[in-house]
């Protein structure tokens, strides 16, 4: 039986349902980081669906376990069989593969490189503070934003040192270095990777809009962990018309209305259960693909280097 079909049709489902349901629940901004976890994990379902339903439809009846032995074969690990695999099959599926990591590159390499010239500037015009562990930039406004990546840097504006207390400024700083240590900026590349391949697609639009707010809120509760809801809000409420340079990721921005809503009113959190409930469905989520195209390898005694029929 050829699972193209089931594949595509999953796909379908991911793609444009499972985006619909995300977007309407509020259990996002209650558990951001397992929010950002699901929509990374439906994108790498929805790819996984879509490369394996051309594979199938390509090579009616492969197995998993083939494209393995072929990419096997291909690095050189294990020696060609008898047996010819379809190569032209698993080309269809690495296309989708090889289009998601060159988008991804591409993503990082051209942030890279802003984040570099924005870097060069600050080494001319931008003070190292030892105490405030950032540059400390010469400007009125107050401001406050982190270039992320090889050379991560906290940037702060004398604006911000100027009107900010002691305990803000620490919170708002601690809010940068939440983006740092989480690499939040390798997790946007993603989301915008996965958007240039498929533009048009319901999920990579809702998710390119959810994600970087998520991620947001995700340092904003680990700079509630040193700093009481209303220092950190009123922090944010003074650089809220910030602006952040491109390539940076800031505590100010159009977000945060919906932020201050969430610090000042916090919902109940997200019970034990009801997390399990969802890590468990994320995962049935990203392994369904699998076990619709390759139930034997999860037989034991099979040999997952065998080709496919």
């Amino acid at each position: 039986m050829n699972a193209a079909p089931a594949l595509l049709g999953y796909a379908a489902a991911v793609g444009i349902l499972a985006p619909r349901l995300m977007a309407r629940d509020n259990w996002t901004h209650r558990a951001p980081a397992l929010a950002v976890t699901v929509w990374l994990t439906l994108a790498g379902s929805f790819s996984l669906c879509l490369a394996l339903g051309a594979l199938h439809l390509a090579t009616p009846h492969a197995h998993l376990h083939g494209v393995i032995y072929t990419c096997r074969v291909a690095l050189g690990i294990d020696s060609p069989s008898s047996a010819v695999p379809d190569y032209a099959g698993h080309a269809a599926a690495g296309t989708v593969a090889a289009a998601l990591v060159t988008a991804f590159a591409l993503c990082v390499r051209r942030a890279r490189a802003i984040r570099s010239r924005h870097r060069r500037v600050l080494d001319l015009v931008g003070r190292p503070s030892a105490e405030l562990r950032a540059t400390v930039l010469e400007h009125a406004a107050p401001v406050a934003y982190c270039l992320p990546g090889h050379r991560p840097r906290i940037v702060v504006s004398t604006g911000a040192v100027t009107l900010l207390s002691g305990k803000q400024l620490d919170a708002v700083l601690e809010h940068e270095r939440a983006h740092v240590a989480g690499r939040h900026h390798l997790v946007l590349a993603a989301v915008e990777a996965f958007a240039a391949v498929f533009r048009r697609l319901p999920l990579a639009a809702v998710m390119r809009r959810h994600v970087p707010l998520l991620l947001e809120m995700v340092a904003d509760d680990r700079a509630l962990r040193g700093a009481e809801r209303d220092v950190l809000a009123t922090a944010m409420y003074e650089m809220a018309a910030a602006a952040v340079p491109e390539g940076a990721l800031g505590a100010g921005g159009q977000s945060v209305v919906v932020r201050l809503q969430r610090i000042l009113a916090p919902a109940r959190s997200t019970n034990l259960a009801a997390r399990a409930c969802i890590v468990a469905s994320a995962l049935l989520v990203a392994l369904l693909p699998v076990l619709v195209v390759c139930p034997p390898a999860l037989v034991p005694g099979v040999d997952l280097t065998l080709l496919p029929r």
